[in-house]
């Protein structure tokens, strides 16, 4: 069984930077309404930039920040719910911008738990012996999807990328990877499919935005984060106390404080970027290692933690190299 390393991470947002107080323009909410409840304080939303776009610039930055090649990369997995097209895939998309050829690329839909999925696909794989090099994008522009008169939901999230390279080693990196899923829990969080009318199906579906019920998801990820990343360290020989950074997605501050008392560790540990950048869905986790990659030691014990839509969760035990 061969072993797995990060050797590369990037990071990619839209231009455009959108404060509570730019959202309080148009409705009826406020810096401190959104901040005290959330932790977010602005975000950034594509005027044009899709999720192509901000995932293969994402992907560039990782390539050269693990010094390697377009020709290297033999499977691209990109963790979305926004695509540009249903088909081909963004992966595919990503690679023609990148110049990778022959790479197995797909994409998978896991919504805010994306990334933590299509790392474990990626990591069995290269354990496995199939591939050397994997690159795994969370990619999202749930903008498009959003009600901006429902401050629920539009004050939530976001748009971003972020990409991280997996590659075969000796010495292995990834301890540990736990997913776990509950379909009784799927109309929690939704976005509809687009549907149109024709010959012979008159219907057409008119939920077309976000729809989350707030508290019962909260309620979720406070119990089966915990749990899970309790979960993801038997038999590895650490305890959460062990652990030198936290990185969650970034969905709500107060979700990751109840989390850090849960497992009795300080929230100190917890990483937060969410008030720069919103819930961007499957890019929070990688964008989240970029931004706290100044604060990292080599040999850290890292713990990534997803959840979100399905209900899907998941957790990781990396060591930083």
């Amino acid at each position: 069984m061969h072993g797995v390393k990060i050797s590369g991470i990037g990071r990619a947002v839209p231009e455009l930077e959108l404060s509570n107080d730019d959202i309080a323009k148009f409705i009826d909410t406020s810096d401190e309404w959104i901040a005290s409840r959330t932790g977010i304080k602005s975000r950034h939303i594509s005027t044009g930039e899709t999720t192509t776009d901000l995932a293969a610039k994402a992907a560039q930055n990782a390539l050269e920040d693990s010094g390697l090649n377009a020709h290297d990369i033999d499977l691209v997995i990109v963790a979305t719910v926004t695509p540009d097209y249903t088909m081909p895939s963004t992966a595919c998309s990503v690679a023609q911008r990148l110049g990778i050829k022959n790479a197995t690329c797909f994409d998978m839909a896991a919504a805010c738990s994306g990334f933590i999925y299509a790392s474990e696909v990626a990591v069995s794989f290269i354990k496995q012996g199939n591939y050397e090099n994997a690159l795994i994008i969370g990619a999202d522009v749930l903008s498009k999807g959003l009600d901006w008169e429902d401050r629920n939901t539009c004050v939530l999230f976001a748009d971003g990328a972020g990409a991280v390279i997996y590659q075969r080693t000796n010495e292995n990196k990834i301890v540990k990877i736990l997913t776990a899923s509950d379909g009784e829990g799927s109309d929690l969080i939704t976005l509809p499919a687009l549907s149109e009318p024709n010959r012979f199906n008159a219907n057409q579906n008119t939920q077309k935005y976000v729809y989350m019920n707030g508290r019962e998801v909260y309620k979720f990820a406070t119990t089966a984060v915990p749990q899970n990343i309790q979960d993801v360290l038997v038999d590895t020989g650490y305890t959460p106390s062990d652990i030198d950074l936290f990185i969650l997605h970034q969905a709500n501050a107060r979700i990751m404080d109840s989390v850090a008392k849960k497992l009795d560790v300080d929230n100190q540990k917890f990483f937060k970027n969410l008030q720069n950048y919103g819930n961007t869905s499957a890019a929070t986790i990688p964008i989240a290692l970029v931004d706290a990659r100044a604060q990292l030691k080599k040999g850290d014990k890292l713990i990534f933690s997803g959840f979100g839509a399905g209900l899907t969760w998941g957790s990781m035990l990396v060591i930083w190299d």
